[in-house]
């Protein structure tokens, strides 16, 4: 079985999506139809309103699959990061329409409150469309819900309580046009102000999180504290001193700033860090991306006087001056004679690692290593340097 790509499963969760969308889209359809005709039928001008509101989950729906498609879409040179902040901002008009949808429904119970004497005989038949109604708008919330939290996408979860929102004006039209045959006809604009308020309250907290995620919101501590945890138990790391998280739609983005041994070579260093990246996504799912910066166990890279440390080729140039000093006629080629050259930088000096080849002549490395010593008092950036002779091949 040829296991499926970071690509593959985004398009078959975007597909995902589709489906759920296209159902929710069937379903308010033939709702807002049916709301109308029995509506008009019964005189029951509460149920062509809210064969509006379904209509207003109808377009929403057409929103959420737009989104969904498009956020999808792989990452490009303008969007290097892809496209899942969509989702969000779609998440955040939903956001915004239920707190609408919330205070539409308090101001107009407010209304209804002050109007009794203006309700009208209503057709039985109109409740049985508002419970009909109703039935259908909870199950397509719960389904939508469901698939939401199944496929990690916020998108869905905001479209399954707007859902519930309609589902619940559903709901204060039967209890209004129920009331209403029962000779209490202030249960409807009573009812509609406590789900107003409710769906109001779920339309601030859907919005809040998606601002939350579009101001780069990290991680809960709680979370933050178990990442950690994975990074400092990957072998090689020897500390960890910055780490950063934010949520784009579905996925949790990371970066870390990884203390490691300071003499170690740069290949292994790599290797420490594709480790980090990999225990890291293997025991938090949600991380799709983990970006790790190694640094030294003693960071940084200037001296107490605020300089830089020289750099490699202000290394090579003093060393050639030091071998110049040991040779008999003094000659300065500016390339001293060693194989390799390795340089471990620290916080306030460097320490320096010079390898010569198989053959070269002892008695001048011992000649260069005591003339160092008198040559390091006069340069503090340089803690020592420490002459090898390679194993010949």
């Amino acid at each position: 079985m040829i296991p499926l790509t970071s690509s593959d499963e985004s398009a078959t969760r975007a597909r995902a999506i589709r489906r759920v969308t296209l159902v929710a889209i069937v379903t308010n359809s033939a709702l807002t139809l049916g709301q109308i005709a029995v509506g008009l039928f019964a005189q029951a001008f509460s149920l062509v309103a809210d064969a509006a509101h379904t209509l207003s989950d109808l377009i929403t729906d057409f929103m959420v699959l737009a989104a969904g498609r498009h956020g999808a879409d792989p990452a490009d040179l303008d969007h290097p990061y892809g496209h899942g902040r969509i989702e969000t901002a779609t998440s955040l008009m939903l956001g915004a329409s239920l707190a609408a949808v919330g205070i539409g429904f308090l101001w107009t119970s407010g209304i209804r409150l002050q109007h009794m004497d203006a309700q009208t005989p209503l057709h039985p038949a109109a409740l049985i469309m508002a419970l009909f109604t109703l039935a259908a708008k909870e199950t397509l919330s719960r389904f939508t819900l469901a698939a939401g939290r199944r496929l990690r996408a916020p998108l869905l979860e905001a479209n399954a309580w707007h859902a519930r929102s309609d589902a619940a004006s559903s709901l204060v039209v039967a209890i209004g046009i129920g009331g209403s045959l029962a000779g209490y006809p202030f249960l409807e604009p009573l009812a509609a102000a406590v789900v107003g308020f409710l769906i109001l309250r779920m339309g601030i907290r859907l919005g809040w999180n998606a601002v939350r995620e579009l101001i780069d919101t990290g991680l809960p501590p709680e979370e933050l504290a178990r990442m950690r945890q994975t990074i400092a138990g990957t072998p090689g790391v020897a500390g960890l001193h910055e780490l950063r998280t934010r949520h784009m739609a579905q996925r949790v983005l990371c970066d870390a700033h990884v203390q490691v041994d300071p003499r170690i070579t740069v290949s292994e260093g790599h290797y420490i860090s594709d480790n980090v990246a990999l225990a890291v996504r293997a025991a938090h799912p949600d991380v799709s991306e983990v970006l790790v910066h190694i640094d030294t166990e003693d960071d940084g890279q200037t001296t107490s006087g605020g300089e830089r440390l020289p750099s490699r080729a202000a290394v090579i140039e003093e060393l050639a001056v030091l071998v110049a000093d040991e040779r008999e006629n003094g000659e300065n080629t500016g390339i001293p004679p060693f194989q390799r050259l390795q340089l471990h930088y620290f916080d306030r000096h460097i320490e320096v690692e010079v390898y010569f080849a198989p053959d070269a002549c002892p008695a001048d490395i011992d000649a260069l290593r005591r003339r160092t010593d008198v040559w390091l008092v006069a340069r503090p950036h340089y803690r020592k340097i420490v002459y090898y002779v390679l194993l010949a091949p």
